[in-house]
């Protein structure tokens, strides 16, 4: 693995075609905001390029891809977006683990297996990579990729709440709007609506919710069950894992989804200074320093103790 520069990423982009973009299991705004940006900047270019994704788009990315359609061509240049570790490639990882030629990331623990990785653990969020690297590239932004470099950035800001939002990451947003970026569309699809299943999950999952290390530590969950009974997907568990960390007095929010492989996905989001990143790592995750993920094998019971164990030695 070679650590590179922004320019020297360029460079690659620009020598290069007949890319393959991959995205991150779970696909959230911002892994897909980075794939659809460059994969515009680069038909652009001229160059053929296509978004790779993990499992199907969610619903309310689907303007997203609205001039987007699928090229023939074979593949001659990986490039992942916010994708931290091998194991996030999810069912693109058994194609593409040993052939990534460039990693893109805002992960400061990304440990990808690529020949040459571009990390800037500055970024709130990947897609603050990808404008400054579209930019350097001199191609002209198009409501296409400015709409998708908003998406990234906002999503991964919470709508500029989060602690991650630097003054960077507003003149990125206010560069995008200026350009015709749909902000209101985007905010109001990503911030104020929601399904009636996602409102009756929200119900449900509050009723998890239990305290532990003197209410620092608050956790939700859900199960299989709960999401079959709901008719629930994607769509509806996002946004979830803020829910416990808005709590008053809580500074560790911990959020359990059950996975049909037998797996818990848990998402960490915290305040006050404690480190999200350092605490997923012990169950072979990571990411940030107030948001962070990993997954754990075992049953609501077991997974859960060992969560609140680390929560207690951590708080």
């Amino acid at each position: 693995m070679r650590m590179i520069t922004l320019s020297e990423a360029a460079t690659l982009l620009l020598e290069n075609d007949n890319f393959h973009i991959l995205t991150h299991r779970y696909p959230d705004g911002d892994t897909l905001g980075c794939a659809y940006a460059l994969c515009y900047a680069l038909r652009t270019l001229g160059k053929n390029a296509n978004v790779k994704m993990n499992g199907k788009l969610p619903s309310k990315f689907t303007y997203l891809a609205e001039n987007y359609c699928e090229q023939d061509f074979p593949c001659d240049f990986v490039v992942s977006v916010d994708v931290a570790a091998d194991s996030l490639l999810g069912e693109l990882e058994q194609e593409y683990k040993d052939r990534i030629d460039l990693c893109i990331d805002h992960h400061g623990s990304n440990s990808l297996k690529a020949d040459n990785t571009l990390v800037d653990a500055t970024c709130a969020a990947a897609c603050e990579i990808i404008y400054v690297l579209i930019k350097s590239m001199k191609v002209e932004m198009t409501v296409d990729i400015a709409n998708a470099i908003y998406t990234g950035i906002s999503t991964d800001t919470g709508c500029f709440c989060y602690t991650n939002t630097t003054a960077q990451t507003h003149r990125i947003a206010a560069d995008v709007i200026s350009l015709g970026c749909d902000f209101q569309m985007i905010n109001r699809i990503n911030f104020e609506t929601k399904t009636r299943a996602k409102l009756k999950m929200e119900r449900m999952v509050y009723d998890t919710m239990e305290f532990y290390c003197g209410g620092k530590c608050a956790i939700i969950y859900t199960t299989l069950a709960m999401q079959k009974a709901l008719g629930a997907g994607d769509d509806e568990m996002e946004g979830l894992a803020s829910i416990p960390r808005q709590i008053e007095g809580v500074k560790m929010g911990i959020t359990m989804r059950e996975k049909e492989d037998g797996t818990f996905k848990v998402s960490v989001r915290t305040n006050d200074g404690i480190n999200a990143s350092e605490f997923c790592a012990r169950f072979g995750g990571g990411g940030h320093m107030a948001a962070s993920g990993c997954s754990i094998k075992g049953d609501l019971s077991s997974v859960k103790y060992m969560l609140i164990k680390a929560a207690e030695e951590v708080l």
